[in-house]
């Protein structure tokens, strides 16, 4: 797991870094978003998020996912809207920050229930700490949504 915090940034810096290139080349003058791809693996059995660039690991992060009596998708999923502070109307208006939805109500978000982190302990969302939830979130805004991949394994 990326702990310490400049490294965090270096991560996030080289990843940048790739996205520019990808997007305008070595001097190609046109864009090429398309072949570079960002991909979110979380697994249920471990209760991990690994984030990898083009093929490449980037980070590994402890996750939350639903508890005993929810359930969280399985599957490949790509983002369909994000939200930098978003309130869950179903339950009880719970901040959300930092949400990238992928399936209906479902969400890549941050919590502060961060000592809760390795655990399942969602309703479905997958939960991070708010500084990978942040991460994660200005990610997909430099690849795109349509670039980024969540998959979802047991």
């Amino acid at each position: 797991m990326h702990k310490i915090r400049s490294a965090r940034f270096i991560n996030i810096a080289v990843a940048a870094a790739a996205a520019v290139t990808a997007l305008f080349g070595a001097g190609a003058g046109h864009a090429q978003a398309s072949s570079t791809r960002l991909v979110a693996e979380v697994s249920l059995s471990e209760q991990t998020m690994r984030v990898s660039i083009d093929g490449r690991p980037a980070f590994a992060w402890r996750v939350s996912t639903a508890r005993k009596g929810y359930v969280t998708p399985t599957g490949s999923f790509k983002p369909t809207r994000m939200h930098t502070m978003w309130y869950s109307r179903k339950y009880d208006n719970s901040p959300m920050p930092y949400s990238v939805f992928f399936h209906g109500g479902y969400a890549v978000h941050g919590t502060d229930a961060v000592k809760r982190l390795g655990r399942p302990a969602s309703h479905g969302c997958v939960r991070l700490h708010p500084e990978n939830a942040a991460d994660f979130y200005r990610l997909v805004e430099t690849f795109g949504k349509t670039n980024t991949s969540i998959v979802i394994t047991r």
